[in-house]
């Protein structure tokens, strides 16, 4: 078998397929963008054009169903707040969110701070003398990246790609009505003085300077700044003369101590809801976390745990990373992979130079893959992304074209084609000529496979590593690959392994087209991780396209007028496949979060964890993914087993599943303050006790251990 070239053929056909399915899906942007819970639209206001020296409004408008809400900029004890990232010509320039006066929601024993109904978020658009619009162009053309929570009980996170083309002379007011009523609830700035002085648990609030109309009338208040006071606890106000007085707690839980807060006031005056905003200097001490509130201490569930195995050094993460490494050889994602290296080291059985070289160069190709994902990873989170190990089979692309590198794998080791007979001859020799340019590839595609997987003593040292500066955090990558790699490599340099090796003959034949059928069942596990991702249609058009490849691969061998006719009409009918059906690979899988719960396990969502342990509930969270072949291990052992789950039971715990099968930077997030980077991650919370973190590979004896003592 020669995987070089099978690699090389691979990557043309992949390609081909690749190119032809992203021709036919490319995102459309648009103004507009529906589901069941919200309504989001792109809007403009630019009644005198949009040319240079102009400032132009735009905003997010989003029309919410009856009960969901999204967020302000502080959302109080949970959710986030609605980001927007612009992508403007050059010469314009955005400013911030002008928000419009929030409503304070009530979550049981919490509260939030956001919208229902329908609220517009207006930007203002800078024009400067910079700005030229395109030649023969007279459009100011804009695109818009926004990402919402949108919640009920449950949290559902949204993001939408928008576009608009603005007419640089023209006039644009239609929605003049809707950016009227959203400038009417931004809260106007305060001339009075505002002062905040604290006086143990409590703040003091004085403003002066409000309206007439508004004094001796109950006002709303919401802090600018987050996580300092009780959202949900009663507080208390009241007027001398025409200044407003107010006390209100300090949260026990409080993570920011500032100097200076922003408030925001709002009543309702003149059958008109108005508000306004006031900048105050913050006085006196701030109280320690601990005595801030008679409440008891609760620690979060998503901060890193107190457990040994998170407050590792460095030195014990490198211990870990290679004990981890060598452990990633026993996962079953790594068993195709491996059984190559067994034709491999027979093929080389009666030279043992042959093998060391080939051992040294698997092993060369293990470790620098694993830095080179590692320093990727580290660029990636370093520019902002919220990613972790295993992040590139979250993409539908990569998942469908492992599909395809895996079905053409397991069809040349079935005997259906040669890769020398589509290649020209120097580069099908180029194995015979180098050999060990092979064996390092074997490691590249080795770490490929194996990236999905986390062994124990892997996911506090990746956690770590994520954390550390980068030489420290490649030298941990490098010695999972150095793990990984240090069986085969010992073994390449045993003279008393080549001894019990058979020789080569006919039964590796045998063997290599045996080797087949893993391949096969690796192309079934990644067609089902693409139908978590993408839904049946998804997964229906990646078996189309791999029926396709598989008819093309067979007619590329045929000889004669029929075979190139064949070849041909099967070159056509995959390139129409490919651009009638490929845009399906890549589209969500909307019924993903419904079938992520089920009547035992609920879809975990940002401050649900928080919501149900303020409530008294302890909480189990699985951090899964359909890709995480450890996961599905898991999911069917220990998490099915009676008795843990009658445990479960007993203990009254709730059980949240965190999906990670797609991106979702929550997650990711939560995960990271876990101190780990990858799935799975199994956490039992309970209100008032350290967050427990059990191992990659769950026991059911440690976890009914741990329910035991709650």
């Amino acid at each position: 078998m020669r995987l070089f070239d099978r690699l090389l053929n691979t990557i043309f056909f992949s390609a081909t397929c690749v190119l032809s399915m992203s021709a036919g899906a490319q995102i459309s942007l648009q103004s507009v963008l529906s589901n069941e819970l919200v309504r989001a639209e792109l809007l403009a206001f630019a009644p005198d054009g949009a040319d240079a020296g102009k400032t132009v409004w735009l905003g997010l408008q989003l029309k919410h169903q009856p009960e969901w809400h999204t967020y302000w900029k502080n959302s109080g004890d949970s959710g986030q707040p609605t980001t927007l990232s612009w992508s403007l010509p050059a010469g314009v320039t955005a400013g911030d969110i002008a928000w419009p006066l929030p409503k304070k929601i009530p979550i049981g024993n919490l509260a939030n701070y956001g919208y229902d109904g329908t609220v517009l978020l207006p930007v203002p658009l800078h024009i400067t003398s910079a700005f030229k619009p395109a030649a023969l162009k007279s459009t100011l053309d804009i695109e818009l990246q926004a990402s919402w929570l949108v919640c009920k009980q449950e949290c559902v996170p949204q993001e939408g790609k928008f576009a608009l083309n603005l007419p640089v002379k023209g006039s644009t007011a239609l929605n003049a009505a809707d950016f009227d009523a959203a400038f009417q609830l931004t809260p106007k700035p305060l001339k009075g003085e505002s002062s905040i002085s604290i006086q143990g648990n409590t703040l003091h609030l004085s403003v002066s300077g409000l309206p007439a109309t508004l004094q001796s009338k109950t006002l709303e208040f919401f802090p600018e700044n987050p996580e300092v006071i009780e959202t949900a606890a009663r507080w208390s106000q009241s007027w001398q003369n025409a200044t407003w007085t107010a006390r209100v707690p300090i949260s026990p839980q409080r993570l920011n101590s500032p100097g200076e807060m922003t408030l925001v006031l709002a009543a309702q005056a003149d059958g008109e809801r108005m508000g306004f905003i006031s900048n105050a200097k913050v006085s006196g001490a701030w109280p320690s976390q601990a005595a801030a509130g008679s409440a008891p201490t609760m620690p979060s569930p998503l901060t890193k745990p107190t457990a040994p195995a998170v407050s590792l050094s460095f030195w014990a993460a490198l211990v870990g990373a290679l004990l981890g490494g060598m452990l990633l050889n026993l996962m079953p994602c790594v068993f195709p992979v491996l059984a190559i290296k067994v034709i491999s080291f027979t093929r080389h059985a009666e030279s043992p130079r042959g093998q060391r070289i080939s051992g040294l160069a698997y092993s060369a190709g293990v470790v620098l893959s694993f830095m080179a994902l590692g320093a990727l990873i580290l660029t990636l989170r370093g520019a902002g992304e919220q990613l972790g190990w295993g992040f590139q089979l979250q993409s539908p692309l990569v998942v469908a074209a492992l599909a395809t590198l895996f079905t053409v794998m397991g069809l040349n080791l079935a005997g259906l084609f040669e890769f020398g007979q589509f290649v020209p001859s120097s580069i099908a020799s180029l194995e015979a000529k180098n050999p060990s340019l092979n064996a390092f590839l074997s490691g590249v595609l080795a770490v490929l496979i194996a990236s999905p997987c986390t062994a124990p003593f892997m996911g506090a040292s990746l956690g770590l590593a994520l954390s550390l500066p980068t030489p420290q955090a490649l030298a941990i990558f490098a010695a999972i690959g150095v793990g990984m790699a240090l069986p085969y490599l010992g073994a390449s340099w045993s003279p008393a392994l080549a001894s019990l090796l058979p020789r080569p003959g006919q039964w590796m034949n045998t063997f290599r087209q045996a080797m087949a059928f893993p391949m096969f069942a690796t192309v079934i596990w990644l067609v089902w991780v693409l139908g978590q991702q993408s839904g049946i249609n998804g997964a229906s058009a990646l078996l189309a396209l791999l029926l396709g490849l598989a008819l093309l691969l067979w007619a590329l061998q045929l000889q004669g007028r029929s075979g190139r006719i064949i070849a041909t009409f099967s070159v056509v009918a995959l390139a129409l496949l490919a651009s009638a059906i490929g845009q399906n690979i890549l589209q969500e899988n909307e019924a993903q979060s419904s079938t992520n719960s089920s009547p035992i396990w609920q879809a975990w969502t940002p401050g649900k964890t928080e919501q149900l342990l303020a409530s008294g509930a302890p909480v189990f969270i699985d951090f899964t993914a359909a890709w995480c072949v450890t996961c599905q291990y898991n999911k069917k052992t220990t998490l099915a087993d009676t008795d843990v789950l009658a445990d479960f039971a007993s203990k009254k715990v709730v059980l949240l599943r965190a999906d990670w099968t797609r991106r979702d930077p929550a997650i990711s997030q939560a995960l990271a303050d876990l101190g780990r980077s990858g799935v799975p991650v199994y956490v039992l919370a309970a209100p008032g006790r350290a967050p427990v973190l059990f191992s990659e590979i769950l026991s059911a004896s440690a976890l009914r251990q741990a329910l035991a003592e709650l």
